[in-house]
C-alpha cells in the first residue's frame, strides 16, 4: 500500500507556480489577482478563504477578499461580481460556498466572466469540459487528476467507481475520468447497492461527506482508494469518507485524510488562478 501525499505534491505545485509567477512579473509585468467573495459567518469557510489568502501570498498573487454580512441582496452580490469582472487586475473570481438560501446560487456563478472562473462552476467552463475542450476545472477534481498523473496512475480502460455525483465535484469528475478513456460508473444517494458498484471498481473516487461510508468489504484488492469526504465526527478529529485503518491494507494506492486531496484544492486554484493572468488581454 502506498499513501498518495497530497500535502507534498500541492507544496510543489505552488513552488512551480511562484516560479512562473516571478516570470509573469518580469516578462509581462502581470502580477495575477484572485478576487474572493465570502458571504456570511460560516467558520469552515472562514477558515478556508484564509487558507486562500495565505496561499496567494505565499505565491506572489494579488488577492482580495469581500466580506459581505449574510443579509446581503442577491443584486448587490451581483453588482460586487460585476465590478470585478471588469477589473484588469483580477484574473480569477470565486465565491466562497454555500451561500445563504435566499441567494439563488446558479444565478450568481453565471453573473462570473467564464475567463475568470477560476474554481470551474460556470456552465460555460462545465460545457467545455464535458466536451473535451479547453477551459478550467472544479479544482478539487483537477486536484485527484494531477495526483494520478504524479503517481503514474494510467486510468485508461480502467473501471472507476465515483460516489457523489455533486456538480462541485462528482460530475465535473466523471468527466475527467471519461475523458482519460476511463470506464466511469456514477453512484449517488438513490443508488440501490453501492457496494456491488465499488467492489467491482479498479478505483474508487469518494466526496459525499459521510464518516467512513466505505467499509473494507466494498472494496476490492489491490484498488486504489481516493477520498475527498473531510468530516469532523464527534470527539473532535477528522475523517474521511471511507473508513482508512480496514481499508489501506486492501489498496495498491490510498489518500488520507487530512493530508490527501485537501491540500491540492488551494494548488490548484492557483494554479488556475496563474492560467488566467497569463491569458490575460
Amino acid at each position: 500500500m502506498q499513501l498518495i501525499d497530497g500535502k507534498k505534491l500541492s507544496q510543489k505545485v505552488q513552488e512551480s507556480v511562484s516560479i512562473e509567477v516571478e516570470e509573469l512579473k518580469v516578462e509581462k509585468n502581470i502580477v495575477p489577482g484572485l478576487a474572493v467573495l465570502l458571504i456570511g459567518d460560516d467558520p469552515a469557510s472562514h477558515a478556508y478563504v484564509k487558507m486562500k489568502a495565505k496561499a496567494c501570498e505565499k505565491v506572489g498573487f494579488y488577492s482580495i477578499t469581500h466580506n459581505m454580512p449574510d443579509t446581503i441582496s442577491q443584486d448587490e452580490i451581483i453588482a460586487t461580481i460585476e465590478m470585478m469582472n471588469s477589473n484588469p487586475r483580477i484574473d480569477g473570481i470565486l465565491v466562497q460556498l454555500p451561500l445563504p438560501k435566499h441567494i439563488d446560487t446558479e444565478k450568481i456563478l453565471e453573473v462570473i466572466n467564464p475567463e475568470k472562473d477560476v474554481d470551474g462552476f460556470h456552465a460555460y467552463n462545465v460545457g467545455r469540459l464535458v466536451t473535451g475542450l479547453e477551459g478550467f476545472v472544479a479544482c478539487t477534481p483537477l486536484g485527484v487528476m494531477k495526483m494520478f498523473k504524479e503517481y503514474n496512475i494510467d486510468l485508461e480502460g480502467k473501471d472507476v467507481c465515483v460516489v457523489g455525483a455533486s456538480n462541485i465535484v462528482g460530475k465535473p469528475m466523471a468527466s475527467l475520468l471519461l475523458n482519460a478513456n476511463a470506464t466511469v460508473t456514477v453512484t449517488h444517494i438513490f443508488t440501490k447497492d453501492l457496494k456491488s458498484h465499488t467492489s467491482k471498481a479498479d478505483i474508487i473516487v469518494v466526496g459525499v461527506g459521510v464518516p467512513k461510508l466505505i467499509k473494507e468489504d466494498m472494496v476490492k484488492e489491490g484498488a486504489i482508494v481516493i477520498d475527498i469526504g473531510i468530516n469532523r465526527i464527534e470527539d473532535g478529529s477528522l475523517v474521511g469518507d471511507v473508513d482508512f485503518e480496514n481499508v489501506s491494507s486492501k489498496c495498491s494506492f490510498i489518500t488520507p485524510v487530512p493530508g490527501g486531496v485537501g491540500p491540492m484544492t488551494i494548488a490548484m486554484l492557483l494554479s488556475n488562478t496563474l492560467k488566467a493572468a497569463k491569458g490575460r488581454k
